[in-house]
């Protein structure tokens, strides 16, 4: 099972006369760097054994067929030097390391400046393994990782190799990605494929779909036959002596009506059922999409600006909208028209009408070559105008921030430039449209005066009569206009489609926290949580949390400690699986939560967070937010445990009043409340105190550490403070400094210790002493104030 990387024919071969078993080799991976730091290739490949590192030079070679003609004939100095053509470059094997597993430690990886290394212990001593530029550093710490659990007796799977190497160019064609978020080329993306996953939502409604067809169909027939009838039949049969209805003006008149008003008739018909259908398709497509947001981890909406996707919910789904009222029905209408007239035409006069379709070529070649140029413009428009719209976001949402700080001509010259992005593409598109598409319609009408030219020749001299030629004319003028329509199609499709595919990424995006097929259910749980060997980042070969090992009883309460920055908050996120672990495994109950049902897992689970979040909407809306079947009396009296009954009822609509977003009619310590009631509610058997009280004065702390108490009585407890107070009736105590568990233990082992928990003891006694508060490590634990 070679993974990672393909080990070339050529190499392979050099190994293999080394005694290499390559069919034991499990992974390896090609380095850009030689050991000295200079440009040099060289291999990693681990087996169930060994650690090898192949080390080699790349020599050029001429080829042996002429290679003295080349040498002795004009311009030899040029040609000799061209490898690609006239030489190879191959590379040849000078080193081959092996170290064996048992002698080889911990394989870590250090990212530098200028590049990267990985390094290990090999006897006890550390060694250099390989260097590499940063380019490559991702796929080096996937490497590390791999290798370390290799090295462990770990049985690889289908899992670990889930994290694909992820590099800011197409694979297929090497361009950069135009937006690195997204990992999309526009050279290589299939658009015939988007638009018909576009279309595959119209199947759900077959009837009206058939019906809109069928209406659009008739209409056109009718729009063909009109010209015919008021042409042709008219000025040959009716107005001509001798013609076959002669004198019969009312009755071709009351024709002629008859088919306009039939057209009318059934354009209404097909209006009407589009105005139901298309919001329809709209709505599921917006409903899919926000469905598949909810699906998606955490990670998904760390790594997007909110701007964004809510121009992708909004703003492309009516783009859709108009796709499928205004642009795709209309397209049909216009290519039957195409068809249709055409096959009239040279019904008529087929030397004429290839007259009339001589521009037709640089048509299709217009379109052809103006496609590409009007998707990137479009493409180039929608992310400026997604910019534009999440700095939008983020002033709205932090205006107290730019106030405070006065930063609102700052704002306003950053909204200045990327509005002015944004004003540059539509210029751009507009400049396109105003050049290109008049100068087409010059083109089209040209045709048109060839048609005037040579049909009123032929009229003149009893060639065609007057009547045929009306008609051509006629039928010229419809012609021209599903032609002209077909160039600006270029214009709605790559706006279309450009809406569709962003949606679409939404769509098939997968979540960094998938549930198996057939997960564990967790009904009910008693608590125990067991970290084994946990290692996590947010960035490949940056960890956050290293090597912890943690097991939790049953109700009991743990405190984390640590400074800003230590891994506090990403440990509990991972106990709720908001993220996966890199290495390691996290249980609960002896289940892996990776193994669990996620929705038993977070009904499992309550957190109470640093920063509340409140939902515009009622009090009582926001408390029972996790069991929105709750009753009156169920939130009242969750409200009355967590301390906030009391100041609800003060307000003039009791637990009816209306909050706004973030609670901003509330006091930190009030919405803090709301947020313990909400949990209370919830009632899980394992909750999370996020900085609880970080945030609020001393006095709304102690009401709040009231309801804390009565909240985690019987249920396992992580709580993260800075305040040692919010930690006083903790069982344990961990500290956590640099990713890393360096303490554990209950207050009076870490004060023996006299390490990091009593450092940090040392810090607030000295912090209270400038305000005139002297007390002692035992008092300063269990204080409140």
């Amino acid at each position: 099972m070679n993974r990672l990387e393909p080990l070339p024919d050529h190499v392979a071969a050099q190994l293999a006369a080394r005694n290499v078993a390559l069919s034991d080799v499990i992974i390896c991976a090609q380095t850009d760097l030689s050991h000295a730091g200079a440009f040099g290739e060289a291999w990693l490949l681990v087996t169930a054994e060994a650690l090898y590192v192949a080390s080699g030079d790349s020599r050029g070679e001429e080829r042996h067929e002429a290679g003295w003609r080349r040498l002795f004939s004009r311009g030899a100095a040029t040609k000799t030097t061209n490898t690609n053509t006239n030489g190879v470059m191959r590379w040849e094997l000078r080193d081959l390391r092996c170290i064996p597993l048992s002698a080889l430690g911990e394989i870590k990886v250090d990212n530098l400046n200028g590049n990267g290394v990985l390094v290990a212990e090999v006897d006890g001593k550390p060694q250099l393994i390989c260097r590499y530029s940063n380019t490559m550093a991702r796929k080096f710490g996937q490497f590390a990782r791999l290798a370390n659990k290799i090295r462990k007796g770990e049985v690889l799977t289908e899992r670990d190799f889930a994290d694909d190497i992820y590099l800011p160019v197409c694979p297929t064609c090497g361009l950069l990605y135009p937006d690195p978020k997204r990992r999309v080329c526009p050279k290589c993306l299939d658009k015939r494929a988007v638009f018909m996953r576009v279309l595959s939502y119209l199947p759900k409604y077959k009837k009206e779909v058939g019906l809109i067809l069928f209406f659009m169909f008739a209409r056109s027939g009718l729009d063909i036959f009109a010209p015919y009838l008021s042409g042709r039949i008219f000025w040959d049969d009716v107005l001509t002596e001798g013609g076959r209805y002669y004198g019969r003006i009312w009755e071709i008149i009351l024709a002629m009506a008859a088919v306009r008003f039939l057209g009318v008739i059934m354009g209404v018909m097909h209006g009407r059922i589009t105005a139901v259908l298309v919001p329809k398709v709209v709505f599921d497509l917006k409903t899919q999409v926000f469905a598949a947001m909810q699906r998606l981890s955490l990670g998904f909406f760390a790594s997007k600006e909110t701007g964004t996707l809510m121009t992708r919910v909004s703003h492309d789904a009516n783009n859709l909208q108009f796709f499928f009222h205004d642009g795709f029905p209309y397209f049909i209408v216009m290519a039957t028209n195409l068809v249709g007239i055409v096959v009239v035409m040279l019904s008529m006069n087929w030397w004429l009408t290839l007259l009339v379709l001589v521009p037709t070529p640089f048509i299709v070649l217009f379109v052809t070559k103006v496609f590409p140029i009007l998707w990137n413009a479009y493409s180039r428009r929608y992310r400026r105008a997604a910019s534009l719209n999440a700095l939008i976001n983020d002033t709205l949402s932090g205006i107290r921030v730019v106030k405070a700080f006065g930063k609102e001509d700052t704002e306003r010259e950053r909204f200045a430039y990327r509005n002015f992005r944004v004003f540059q593409t539509n210029m751009e598109l507009g400049f396109i449209s105003s050049k290109l598409f008049p100068t087409l319609s010059l083109v089209m009408n040209c045709g048109g005066l060839m048609v005037w030219l040579i049909g009123g020749l032929q009229a003149s001299n009893g060639v065609m009569t007057l009547g045929t030629l009306m008609t051509f004319i006629g039928y010229l003028g419809m012609l021209y206009q599903p032609l002209e329509w077909m160039t600006h199609i270029v214009d709605w499709w790559s706006s279309c489609m450009n809406s569709a595919q962003r949606i679409f990424e939404i769509l098939d995006a997968k979540s960094d926290v998938p549930e198996k097929p057939n997960p564990v259910r967790l009904p009910e749980i008693a608590g125990r949580i067991e970290l084994i060997d946990v290692s996590f980042g947010y960035e490949p070969n940056k960890p956050v949390l290293e090597h912890i090992t943690l097991d939790i009883k049953p109700g009991e309460m743990i405190g984390v400690l640590g400074y800003s920055g230590a891994g506090k908050s990403t440990l509990v996120n991972l106990i709720s699986r908001l993220y996966d672990v890199d290495e390691g495994v996290i249980k609960i109950d002896g289940v892996d939560v990776r193994d669990a049902a996620i929705a038993d897992l977070r009904r499992q689970i309550g957190m109470v967070p640093q920063d509340t979040y409140l939902f515009a909407g009622s009090i009582a809306e926001n408390v029972a937010y996790a069991k929105p079947d709750a009753t009156r009396e169920e939130i009242i009296e969750a409200c009355k445990v967590a301390g906030a009954h009391d100041f609800i009822i003060k307000l003039p609509n009791g637990y009816d009043t209306m909050i706004g977003h973030h609670g901003q009619n509330l006091s930190g310590g009030e919405r803090q409340r709301l947020s313990i009631a909400r949990a209370i509610l919830h009632n899980p058997r394992i909750l999370i105190l996020d900085e609880a009280t970080a945030s609020v004065d001393t006095e709304t702390e102690r009401a709040i550490q009231e309801g804390l108490e009565r909240l985690v009585k019987g249920r396992t407890t992580i709580a993260i403070a800075h305040r040692l107070s919010t930690l006083r009736n903790a069982d344990r105590l961990l500290v956590i400094d640099k990713g890393k568990v360096v303490e554990m233990g209950t207050h009076e082992e870490l004060i023996a210790l006299q390490g990091h928990y009593y450092n940090m003891l040392q810090k607030q006694k000295q912090a209270l002493r400038i305000r005139g508060v002297e007390v002692s490590e035992h008092e300063l634990a269990g204080r409140v104030s």
